[in-house]
């Protein structure tokens, strides 16, 4: 399978002619626009001409069996024109309109005739026949889905080879990390040991220097034990192994994946404060740069 963000956009078109009681042509334009950005949930809104509010059931239906998250919006554009503005009457129409002017004149002396443009405006409002355009529209939503998806697959997969890059660098970061803390330890324990021939040289050394040894050693280990961090490195490796996983197999994997980057971070903020040298607290704040790159663009993904 494969990974899919939440940003998408799709539009499609099509014009259709429409039968007329006339000679006069008349068509039709119908597009379908979809937009789609990331969110936490499946949030779907509709924007329908009233001639084609009967339809969003079926689209919601269409789009809840494709689309698990993000914020998605579906336009729909209907566009009436005809090739001749001025359409002439019928003589039915003509007789028709005639005869109810004549009835509402003998009711209502006072009221004013019928213009041209009156005539003209509900003739070519009986001209045009009803046309359901509902099959037509959701042909065109499958069309539109289908590019969205497309669309959502190929920005899914350069966030997925950007994410693999992070952690690819991670890996490298941990591994720096990991022989920094045998050095330390023995630096330090040369450092205990110092410190216990200074103070020895100060007294009339009745202290046995084995004892001191044994000081040094023991300080030694405690501080081995402060700073290790092997546990943090062996858990923040798991987790990667887990991304890279999640990348692979693909499908729907967002949520998973947020809660993996927190549980990164958590590992790179114990590293950090256990530092005990420079360069250990650099690579945790090189650590933690990466891991908010990646907790951004995880937020894209479905």
């Amino acid at each position: 399978m494969s990974v899919y963000s939440m940003t998408g956009y799709a539009t499609v078109q099509s014009s259709t002619a429409l039968p007329t009681e006339t000679d006069a042509a008349a068509s039709s334009r119908l597009g379908v626009e979809i937009r789609s950005v990331n969110s936490r949930f499946l949030d779907l809104a509709f924007r329908l001409p009233d001639e084609l509010r009967q339809t969003e059931p079926a689209l919601r239906e269409l789009l809840t069996g494709k689309l698990k998250r993000g914020k998605i919006e579906l336009r729909v554009a209907l566009d009436n024109s005809s090739a001749s503005t001025l359409r002439p009457p019928t003589t039915a129409t003509l007789q028709r309109l005639g005869a109810l002017e004549d009835s509402i004149k003998a009711w209502l002396p006072q009221a004013p005739a019928l213009s041209v443009a009156d005539i003209l405006k509900i003739a070519s409002s009986e001209d045009t026949k009803p046309h359901d355009r509902s099959e037509e529209l959701l042909k065109l939503a499958k069309t539109a889905l289908k590019e969205l998806l497309s669309a959502r697959e190929r920005e899914g997969a350069r966030l997925a080879q950007m994410l693999l890059d992070r952690t690819a660098q991670l890996r490298v970061l941990a591994q720096l990390a990991v022989p920094m803390v045998p050095k330390l330890v023995e630096q330090q324990k040369a450092r205990f040991l110092e410190r216990w021939k200074e103070a020895m040289a100060l007294t009339d050394n009745t202290a046995l220097p084995e004892a001191a040894q044994d000081r040094a050693l023991t300080e030694a280990t405690a501080f081995a034990i402060r700073i290790d961090v092997a546990e943090e490195i062996t858990r923040l490796s798991s987790h990667l192994d887990e991304i890279d996983r999640l990348l692979a197999g693909g499908g729907e994997m967002g949520k998973r994946l947020d809660f993996l980057i927190q549980e990164l971070h958590r590992e790179a903020n114990t590293l950090g404060s256990k530092s005990a040298a420079l360069e250990l607290t650099r690579i945790s704040v090189d650590m933690k740069v990466l891991i908010e790159q990646i907790r951004e663009q995880v937020q894209n993904i479905e």
